[in-house]
């Protein structure tokens, strides 16, 4: 919630209607109307499409001398200087094809990317936060792709059968320790990241390049902005809290601060929660980011955050439930990313990086007092050399040190112990991409990383390849090792514990034509050395151990079409079937985690009459596994189906002369009545019946209103 402001005045800014309106017509050279074409104003996030017959109309705030840009796949991108001191302007476009892009093959096995106009791309950076359910949650809306799966008491990603530890998450290519808010137990969290702070978001499913390491299953990858177009300060009042930001630019910087509060209080006490709070959340946070460009191709970049939050419930007893237990958190996470890159002549680009992060969670269980803290320091230096448009060389290494410790103290505080751990993990790469004619391409690496405390080194080679089958449509294949260090909690136990490990094998074919695409994926994935214990918390050495093993295989199909004028909606299905022996497992199962079945359906439509856009997501899951103690055959049981349908409309207006979004959304539209999973008692009662509970959201529905009202500066091109 900390940065749902700053993310919708951004996000709809593209459909108010300003002080001009530009409209106009895009054909090929032929005098064919071009549907889907992207005309923008560049630097800025106004702009439109074309419709079906190739008109396009859109609105900005913008004012002086800017450029008219149109892209589109395929075609050569045009640019266009216009003055915006009027009320409305027309211009139109004749485009030409671009054969190297036309034919030119990607890499796309295991990868989706949200970008700027590429072959490769499935959603664009709108498409993150104007997904109906998200509220603007990067991995929210990364939920909606095929391969992941819906755990609703987590709100994490897990994908692949991969635990959601396996997911790292990598901001400019530095890796983010604490990537999720810190919550109660069953309440799902939220990505501490607001998704406009970045250019680029890729999200692999598998295979990904040697650049990326300590990630089992899949990786998420942020590529954040550059300088931003105009300065402005906005104004938030939301259902949840209040948030204010302000953003200077100058000639070649910028400087952006935020402040944001947060109080379920209100909320909670308008609608009616099944959880037993005593507290509801709330919390603090702020952000300062600043952006210097040091010359043509040089940038330097500095965001930091921090946030501190409580809240305290009441939740059934771990041992026995029909028993309550006082739960009570406070958390407080600082984040900060400083990175700089520079181009060396026209062959050599060289990017650095340091990123620092502290959390601490404090939890009191009934006077069971557990306080974790982790501390985490990376640095990390990439030289790429072009030795032409074909070819490209990378290779670099990165140094990442972690402190992690557990303190623990009794109610009588009879027992007091403190467990933990420090690691510095020393990685390095090597990496090269070729493109054969347009048809074929490559990416062929290795990385190596040796981790203090494992006192090991692993070797992972990767490969990636691609081959064009036509001008819309290419297959591609990718292999990869990958290791991850175990988890803090196990190693703490046991230093000597080795890496987890896991085998990607990823076949896909990719059509894009006429604004459709088309994309199915199989996969199969290999796990060794998992991580076993015979109980939790159990500090005895000899019963954490690498025994551990496992298999993921499935197939995962995404449709969209944008072929409509204002129209927009993708389906994405994945089949999964896996199995794991690890952690307190007596035989191989499928995890909890995993349903077989996931659908996704998501709907935008755009409606200029009224200026608003309105948006709907459903999603079904199959029944996920359950530990019943009763039951003799391990996690048989299975939850009942996931349904949800969500709904969200951004209406844009004027208030006090002052561009202003009433948002509005609420998920679970019809009150399915969806259950996650069942505790149960560790002993039968007297009866012989072991007591249990059903595991379920915190309310039927979720609503939200918000109105955020944007006091515009100057643009970048009027300072």
């Amino acid at each position: 919630m900390k940065t749902l402001f700053t993310i919708f005045i951004v996000v709809c800014s593209q459909y108010l209607i300003g002080q001009t309106t530009i409209w106009g017509k895009v054909t090929d050279k032929k005098g064919e109307p071009l549907t889907g074409v992207n005309v923008y104003l560049k630097g800025s996030y106004d702009g439109g499409s074309t419709d079906t017959l190739g008109f396009y109309r859109c609105t900005t705030r913008l004012e002086g001398e800017q450029v008219l840009a149109a892209s589109f796949i395929g075609f050569e991108t045009l640019e266009q200087p216009v003055n915006l001191n009027l009320n409305k302007l027309t211009f139109d476009f004749s485009m030409k094809e671009s054969y190297n892009e036309l034919d030119a093959v990607v890499i796309t096995a295991g990868s989706f990317e949200a970008s700027d106009e590429k072959k490769s791309v499935i959603l664009k950076p709108l498409d993150i936060v104007t997904t109906a359910g998200g509220l603007a949650d990067i991995p929210s809306a990364i939920n909606t792709l095929p391969g992941t799966q819906v755990v609703g008491e987590e709100g994490k990603l897990f994908v692949r059968g991969g635990d959601s530890y396996e997911t790292r998450t990598f901001i400019d290519g530095m890796i983010v320790d604490k990537p999720y808010e810190s919550t109660m137990p069953d309440v799902p969290s939220r990505g501490r990241f607001s998704p406009f702070l970045f250019k680029g978001t890729i999200f692999s499913s598998g295979g990904y390049s040697a650049e990326y390491g300590q990630a089992l299953s899949s990786a998420l990858i942020l590529q954040t902005n550059d300088l931003p177009t105009e300065s402005v300060t906005g104004l938030s009042l939301m259902s949840v809290g209040l948030g204010a930001s302000h953003t200077q630019l100058w000639n070649k910087s910028s400087i952006s601060v935020s402040a944001d509060y947060l109080n379920l209080s209100p909320y909670f006490a308008l609608l009616k929660q099944d959880f037993d709070w005593q507290e509801a959340p709330k919390g603090f946070g702020g952000s300062l980011a600043f952006r210097q460009k040091t010359d043509k191709d040089g940038m330097i970049k500095v965001y930091g955050q921090a946030g501190s939050g409580k809240s305290e419930l009441n939740y059934p007893g771990y041992g026995d439930v029909t028993t309550t237990n006082n739960v009570s958190l406070t958390d407080n996470n600082t984040y900060l990313n400083a990175t700089y890159r520079d181009g060396h002549g026209e062959k050599l680009i060289s990017n650095a990086g340091v990123a620092w992060s502290q959390n601490r969670d404090d939890m009191d269980i009934s006077g069971e007092q557990i306080r974790e803290t982790t501390k985490s320091l990376q640095v990390r230096y990439n030289l790429t050399y072009l030795l032409n448009d074909n070819f490209k060389v990378k290779f670099g290494g990165d140094a990442w040190t972690r402190n992690f410790v557990q303190d623990y103290h009794n109610s009588q505080n009879i027992i007091n112990a403190s467990n933990g751990l420090n690691d510095l993990i020393s990685a390095g790469f090597a990496e090269t991409e070729f493109n054969l004619a347009n048809k074929f391409a490559a990416r062929a690496g290795v990385r190596a990383e040796y981790s203090s405390l494992i006192n090991k080194m692993n070797v992972a080679p990767r490969i990636s390849l691609a081959y064009n089958t036509g001008k819309k449509s290419q297959v591609s294949f990718a292999y990869g090792e990958f290791y991850q260090s175990p988890g803090d909690y196990y190693v703490i136990f046991n230093k000597n514990l080795d890496y987890e490990a896991a085998r990607h094998f990823i076949l896909n074919y990719q059509i894009i034509k006429n604004n459709r695409t088309f994309r199915i994926e199989g996969y199969y994935k290999q796990y060794r050395n998992l991580v076993k214990f015979d109980s939790l918390y159990l500090p005895v050495e000899s019963t954490y151990n690498n025994d551990g093993n496992g298999y993921a295989r499935g197939i995962d199909i995404f449709w969209r079409d944008r072929s409509f004028a204002s129209h927009d909606y993708w389906i994405s299905y994945s089949y999964i079937d896996t199995k794991r022996n690890y952690k307190d497992y007596p035989v191989a199962a499928m995890p909890t985690f995993v349903s077989n079945h996931n659908l996704s359906v998501v709907y935008k439509y755009y409606i200029s009459k009224i200026t608003s856009q309105i948006g709907f997501t459903y999603r079904f899951a199959s029944g996920r596994p359950y530990y019943n103690p009763a039951n003799p055959d391990f996690l048989s049981d299975r939850t009942k189906a996931y349904n949800d349908l969500s709904f969200n409309i951004s209406y844009l207006t004027e208030l006090w002369d002052n561009f202003t979004i009433v948002y509005f959304s609420v998920s679970n539209i019809p009150g399915f009545d969806n259950v996650f999973g069942y505790r149960y008692s560790l002993s039968p009662d007297s009866n012989g019946n072991y007591n249990s509970y059903a595991i379920t959201p915190g309310a039927t529905r979720f609503v939200f209103l918000g109105v955020f009202i944007s006091l515009q500066g100057k643009s970048k091109k009027e300072v």
